[in-house]
């Protein structure tokens, strides 16, 4: 087991109190090993504490004291997993993992397919590689709700999809979850010609009989770089096809709308576009509450930007920018949309360029702004003629807190390629300030913004694994 190794002290805390530093691992708390920070906060909600830590040196210390009941430690961990990040025991004929380019960065070919992840954090599982006592620490600590890849509720399917033969006991695993009244949000990743057509529907009406534990349902469609190998025929969606998609979608949405107010489920921005239809009205994303899956971001994306134009017109301290260019890089998807945005303004003396960005390393089919890195940023940048003074960036594009582009460049060194201000944009909101206010704005990288709305780890603050 790799014990919880402590990165960072709290001012102020318990932990500073107790003199812990960082490179000291927990061990155990009253007699009891950790697997990881959900262990942790059961076995710290006592009230007397034995607390068994490791120094960098070795030596293993027993530290005795009391505390408050809800009194928390204090500490940043390098990982919210001690005993290592459980991985995925399937070999999708989809996996996007699988399609990473050579020479990236580490962290993006890890498949991970861990449960405690999915309730601390809002990742997606399949429960393939779940055994017994999975099931029953889910159980005993009512870890609820999950997120769930369900991709398709045929077994048969299922099976030959994420090939593995675990595959086919979903409809078991999801009576012992309800069983144990543990909730959950599903996801489908539509792959054209494969889940689509009457598959869908069929997992649609699987997993609408399974509410109330069943909370919502994602379709996204599937991912397809040029890196991928596997030589399983896959095709991405077309303006035809995902206008199919939208139209079989909405006949359960507006049952489900009709029945019960909430929409259930929700298609990813992608489908919208491809068919060139605009994405529904925000009553339809009942709270977006698979925002990070996607599920939303434009329309979310306008409500924020439409709220800040309504303040910005209210204040009379808005700034009006003066003979300012600015350069809007963004992904091929969303370019139209940021240009419309812009236009609505009418900032007197204020040009602005969308630039979007195709992406020449994944292959032209990935268009969204996450997925853009540096160099080819800075290609599409430079077929930009003439002067211009500042450049807004997606913020997602960037490792949150890290300021690291996915081919490794890191922001410092992505802005001294050029002459002009680069800032970061996260959403709505600062995509308004940075177009009406630039030389005041500064777009920070904001982790607690960019951290998943759907946590369940309360003890986290932005987005450290800390108790």
């Amino acid at each position: 087991m790799g014990y919880g190794r402590i990165i960072s002290v709290e001012a102020g805390s318990l932990a500073e109190e107790l003199e812990l530093i960082p490179g000291d691992k927990i061990l155990e708390v009253n007699g009891t090993k950790l697997r990881d920070i959900i262990d942790l906060s059961f076995a710290f909600a006592d009230e007397e504490i034995e607390l068994l830590i490791e120094h960098a040196n070795g030596e293993q210390e027993l530290l005795e004291f009391d505390k408050d009941y809800d009194e928390e430690l204090g500490v940043e961990f390098e990982s919210a997993v001690f005993d290592g990040i459980r991985r995925c025991a399937n070999n999708c004929c989809f996996c996007f993992v699988d399609q990473v380019a050579p020479n990236m960065r580490d962290s993006l070919s890890i498949k991970d397919d861990d449960y405690r992840m999915s309730f601390l954090y809002g990742n997606f599982i399949t429960m393939t590689n779940m055994g017994e006592n999975d099931f029953k620490r889910i159980e005993q600590y009512h870890l609820s709700p999950l997120f769930i890849s369900v991709q398709c509720t045929n077994p048969e399917l299922r099976c030959e999809m994420l090939r593995c033969k675990a595959a086919g006991n979903l409809s078991a695993q999801l009576d012992r979850l309800a069983k144990a009244d543990i909730e959950y949000h599903t996801q489908i990743v539509l792959c054209r010609g494969l889940n689509d057509g009457e598959e869908l529907i069929r997992s649609i009406k699987d997993i609408l009989a399974r509410k109330p534990h069943a909370l919502s349902m994602a379709i996204v469609p599937v991912g397809l770089t040029r890196f991928r190998q596997d030589c399983y025929p896959l095709k991405p969606f077309d303006r035809k096809s995902a206008a199919r998609v939208i139209e079989q979608v909405e006949f359960f949405q507006k049952q489900e709308r009709e029945k019960t107010g909430r929409t259930f489920i929700y298609l990813g921005d992608e489908f919208y576009f491809l068919a060139g239809r605009e994405v529904p009205v925000a009553e339809y994303y009942d709270g977006f509450p698979q925002l990070d899956n996607g599920i939303g971001l434009a329309r979310n994306f306008m409500e924020e930007f439409a709220a800040a134009q309504a303040d910005g017109k209210k204040s009379s301290d808005t700034a009006n920018a003066n003979g300012l260019h600015l350069l809007v890089v963004t992904g091929t998807a969303v370019a139209s949309l940021l240009e419309r945005l812009a236009l609505e303004l009418r900032v007197k003396n204020l040009e602005i360029t969308v630039v979007p960005v195709p992406n020449t390393h994944f292959g032209t089919t990935v268009n969204v702004s996450g997925l853009l890195t540096a160099h080819d940023m800075r290609a599409a940048i430079k077929q930009v003629n003439g002067h211009y003074d500042g450049i807004l960036i997606p913020e997602s594009s960037l490792r949150v807190g890290d300021n690291i582009f996915l081919d490794d460049v890191t922001l410092a060194e992505f802005s001294s390629w050029f002459d002009s201000r680069v800032e970061t944009v996260s959403g709505g909101k600062a995509y308004y300030k940075a177009l009406t206010d630039f030389a005041n704005y500064t777009g920070v990288n904001d982790q607690e913004a960019a951290y998943m709305w759907q946590s369940n780890a309360a003890y986290t603050k932005r987005g450290d694994y800390k108790k």
